[in-house]
């Protein structure tokens, strides 16, 4: 079914949308294009090490009825038959799901989550689990338990985290879509440091039920892809209410492709935040950021200087507010009811508490233990006033600067990350300094507004991605979507085509990945 133009060996490098196009023109089948992707992986995947698990016989399967369906001339969904990687927070019936650590290893939920639901419903096959730090506690994806994930332009550094394995999946044309989750900036930060483009919708607008919780009050799902357009197609399949998750906003998911198309900023107010500019940038990133500003001023938009005063504080509210959640919420990991469980060493007959302490011991990597142990410290009595209740209200501080802001520019834009990606292994013994690496992307989750991270070409010190965040109000996310279409526009007339066109070669021998798909058993 290939036309001459579309060779399956190429299809993994196109859109979704071009993806989409072809197989509607039934140039190619839907099972081909999956097939394409599985042989990529089979490629790249060692090197990479993006996946944890893979559905290979569930996306063919899928993508069989697609090419069924549409034989038969039933009307499909835009996206029916484009393959997707999900990152492993996301509960998926039938296949493992992990979170990335050891205490959920061969978990197989029941159920899916609402945004795998729509997946399904959308007819886009699954093509298996990405990697990720544990419980999405991470920027780097090297606290994963079954180990990191490498960056496609550089296999020595990281790919962001905690969601890099999807980044990673998309940078390495492993899969033209992913899902991720985004508590800190868990989207934007690994689309930032691997080229590809990343949303976090409004806080409420995509389903979190199903979700493995970390945070709940700052979790959100989100779509990531190469283009713009693709995130918003994406965008539109998962979004919209869902009655299963009380916090899920019931309104219309925002107009998000039909901004992407328009791609209009003429006298859009765009917002550089204040305390998101100047000093502690990696001077590749603030001269990319300056360079993205000047064709956002010839596109036609107004930029206003802008400040969030309360903005300065958000790293420190967001690490007591989340650690304090995470605490409760990993309290569910007891050993009794399911995941791992192991018995303490030299105790014939050991009690409830023994077998939950020895597995929590075992389950849990340092990153989690060492946020747990914040947050319930955070929680504890004679504390919870000093710490997590100032930090409530630092978080309404920094809702009310937003709210503000908003009333006098369309959109807020900063750097993603303010640097590029970092070697493996170069800041993983310093969690203060991976902390602060979070700055720009924290606060939109504070105050619950959407924000999305768009490349904007390569550092000239290390030819390493960068990216720009725009943030804008809630349920106002296809302003995102017009401005990042904008930008990603006009830097490809500068660029001469798409960024990702530069990454080099990680073509390896066909992988070998673990079959996680086993039952958790319980440990002597």
């Amino acid at each position: 079914m290939n036309s001459p133009g579309t060779p399956t060996q190429d299809l993994v490098r196109l859109t979704a949308a071009q993806l989409a196009q072809v197989m509607i023109a039934k140039d190619v089948s839907a099972v081909e294009v999956v097939q394409a992707h599985l042989g990529r992986i089979d490629g790249v995947d060692e090197a990479l090490h993006a996946f944890l698990a893979r559905n290979d016989e569930g996306a063919l399967a899928t993508a069989r009825e697609v090419d069924a369906a549409r034989a038969r001339g039933e009307e499909l969904s835009p996206l029916a038959g484009v393959p997707i990687a999900v990152k492993d927070v996301a509960c998926t019936a039938g296949l493992v799901t992990t979170a990335g650590s050891r205490i959920l290893q061969g978990w197989i939920p029941p159920y899916d989550a609402t945004v795998v639901r729509r997946l399904r419903e959308a007819r886009m096959p699954i093509l298996g689990k990405t990697n990720m730090d544990e419980f999405a506690m991470g920027s780097s994806t090297e606290h994963s338990a079954y180990g990191p994930t490498r960056n496609p332009w550089d296999t020595s550094r990281i790919p962001g985290g905690s969601g890099g394995g999807s980044a990673a999946a998309l940078a390495g044309f492993e899969a033209p879509l992913a899902i991720g989750s985004d508590t800190g900036g868990s989207i934007r930060q690994p689309a930032a440091v691997t080229g590809t483009v990343g949303t976090k919708p409004t806080y409420g607008g995509v389903s979190r039920y199903g979700i493995i919780a970390l945070a709940s009050s700052l979790d959100q799902i989100g779509p990531c892809a190469r283009t713009v357009l693709d995130t918003a197609l994406l965008h539109e399949v998962i979004g919209g209410y869902d009655a299963l998750d009380s916090t899920c906003l019931d309104a219309p998911v925002p107009p998000v492709v039909a901004a992407a198309r328009q791609a209009d900023v003429r006298g859009m107010r765009v917002g550089i935040l204040r305390e998101l500019a100047g000093e502690g940038y990696q001077p590749g990133v603030q001269q990319r950021f300056d360079e993205a500003v000047t064709l956002l001023q010839a596109a036609g938009a107004q930029i206003v200087d802008v400040s969030c005063p309360h903005v300065s504080y958000a790293v420190a509210a967001y690490y007591l507010i989340l650690p304090s959640e995470a605490s409760s919420n990993l309290a569910r990991y007891d050993a009794m009811r399911y995941g791992l469980r192991v018995r303490p060493a030299g105790v014939a007959a050991p009690s409830a508490e023994q077998v939950m302490a020895a597995t929590r011991d075992a389950g849990f990597g340092d990153e989690v233990k060492r946020r747990v142990i914040l947050g319930t410290y955070a929680l504890s009595s004679g504390y919870y006033d000093a710490y997590y209740g100032q930090a409530l209200k630092v978080r309404t501080l920094i809702a009310q600067d937003f709210a503000a802001a908003f009333e006098q520019v369309d959109v807020l834009i900063s750097p993603t990350s303010p640097i590029t990606a970092f070697g493996i292994g170069e800041k993983i013994d310093d969690p203060l300094a991976m902390y602060l690496l979070d700055l720009a992307t924290i606060p939109a989750n504070l105050a619950g507004i959407p924000g999305l991270s768009v490349p904007i070409g390569l550092a000239p010190e290390d030819g390493l991605p960068v990216g720009l965040q725009i943030l804008a109000p809630a349920m106002a996310d296809e302003r995102l979507y017009t401005v990042g279409a904008a930008i990603e526009r006009d830097l490809q007339h500068v660029w001469g085509g798409s960024l990702l066109d530069r990454i080099p070669d990680v073509s390896m021998p066909a992988a070998f990945l673990p079959d996680l798909r086993t039952t958790s058993k319980e440990s002597a």
